[in-house]
């Protein structure tokens, strides 16, 4: 089975119409009449068409001249095409606090990237507390400030704005999301080879990134 493949229902054709008579339809969609079965399969046949059962609960049935074959094949693209509008958009959401620390801000920030680069929308959630509520601006800013450092990947479909005790914004993938991850990867690598090579010739290496001693907490402001 084609997994991109909808399923249509089937109809009777030809012999497989039960009923002894049915009202006949031609294919240009002018009404014949009622017809004995037998008598309306030999008029389709005469024309190179199928007779194909269109409303079998009418009394008597409903059929009509048609390519069989040409008629299943619209029914399967409209039935794929139905299917397609029906997807569901990938949402992520990540949730922030007004004074959130500088480690935090990075830490988050890396997810809202790695969503983005998955072609994910991105809802982000300012949640706040007592009397952070008189200081709306603030949550904005914040958001404002993510969607500016995440701008190549990033596009705000929906701005922030406030929904009870929350501001939300929405954030949406680029044409680049996804694209120059590799590429940076491998920049990177050449990056780290590079200082390698030179800690070796200035006779000692250079110290991780991790062994620097941390900084004290600060405030995203």
């Amino acid at each position: 089975m084609e997994p991109d493949r909808a399923p249509v229902p089937q109809a009777r054709i030809n012999e497989t119409i039960r009923a002894p008579k049915v009202r006949l339809v031609d294919e240009d969609g002018s009404q014949i009449g009622v017809k004995d079965t037998n008598e309306a399969r030999e008029y389709a046949w005469g024309k190179n068409l199928d007779l194909v059962e269109v409303a079998a609960q009418a009394d008597p049935p409903v059929a009509r001249v048609m390519d069989y074959g040409k008629y299943r094949y619209e029914q399967e693209q409209k039935a794929k095409l139905a299917r397609k509008h029906q997807v569901s958009v990938n949402i992520k959401e990540i949730k922030l606090r007004p004074k959130i620390g500088i480690h935090d801000y990075n830490t988050k920030k890396g997810h809202v990237v790695r969503f983005l680069n998955q072609r994910a929308k991105v809802k982000v959630t300012i949640m706040f507390r007592g009397r952070e509520q008189s200081h709306p601006e603030r949550g904005r800013d914040l958001l404002m400030r993510l969607a500016e450092d995440v701008k190549e990947i990033g596009q705000v479909e929906s701005p922030p704005l406030l929904d009870g005790r929350n501001m939300v914004m929405v954030l949406g993938p680029t044409k680049n999301a996804g694209v120059t991850r590799e590429d940076d990867a491998k920049a990177e690598d050449t990056q780290r080879s590079q200082e390698t090579v030179q800690g070796d010739r200035d006779g000692q290496a250079l110290s991780p990134e991790g062994a620097q001693e941390p900084l004290p907490r600060e405030e995203v402001g």
